[in-house]
């Protein structure tokens, strides 16, 4: 059995911002080449861009879910409904164990300052 927590801890150590990290976790069940999820999710780390908004890891996770269970019939709100309402479930998860969805607060970092990426600890 595939430890994708495991995966996801060895892609940020080496190098990958968390976004990357979480996406290309579960290129096994994704189906779509880890290249490919590295270059899609590359823009999501450091809480989108680098602002420190949106935390790398809940967009990595959106995107896992998407791939995987998304709604492809745009016109069929019901399900539309149904999939948001499980992101918000996830996300409201998150929320409770880490304490924010946002990777400023994540950080405990101040408003305004964005520092860059840095070297990659066990920390």
């Amino acid at each position: 059995m595939v430890n994708h927590v495991e995966k996801a801890e060895k892609l940020f150590l080496s190098g990958c911002n968390c976004s990357q990290s979480v996406f290309a976790a579960f290129d096994d069940i994704v189906g779509m080449s880890r290249e490919k999820m590295l270059d899609l999710a590359s823009g999501f780390g450091g809480g989108m861009a680098g602002m420190r908004d949106t935390c790398g890891t809940v967009c990595g996770m959106f995107m896992v879910i998407g791939a995987v269970y998304g709604n492809y019939d745009v016109r069929d709100t019901a399900a539309k409904s149904a999939y948001y309402k499980e992101l918000q479930q996830l996300t409201s998860r998150f929320h409770e164990k880490c304490g924010s969805t946002n990777c400023r607060e994540l950080l405990g970092l101040v408003k305004g300052i964005n520092p860059p990426p840095s070297e990659r600890s066990e920390e």
